[in-house]
């Protein structure tokens, strides 16, 4: 977490974004999203999300615990973290297939 006088943690909109996500997934499901989760939000595919994670990690934003699921803990303050954008990646079916 961020310590008084410390400038606010600098991070790239798309990494913000995945800190949004992880933070808000964690506060309605009450444990860090899988990377499958991440996955399907933004439409990407399981490497991209796997080095974003590597990434966030490295840049001291988020820590986790290797080996263990769901174990993804942002160390970024809420009042930090950007609005988190919907996903328009996500298809919505408006038809019902007969078999």
């Amino acid at each position: 977490m961020k310590r008084a006088g410390e400038p606010p943690p600098e991070f790239t909109p798309r990494q913000g974004q995945y800190l949004a996500f992880i933070h808000a997934y964690t506060l309605v499901n009450g444990r860090p999203p899988a990377q499958a989760d991440m996955q399907r939000f933004f439409g990407v595919t399981p490497p991209a999300v796997h080095q974003m994670l590597l990434t966030l990690e490295k840049a001291g934003l988020i820590s986790r615990q290797p080996g263990m699921a769901r174990c993804v803990t942002v160390l970024v303050g809420q009042d930090n973290l950007p609005r988190l954008d919907p996903s328009n990646t996500q298809p919505v079916k408006s038809y019902v297939t007969r078999y």
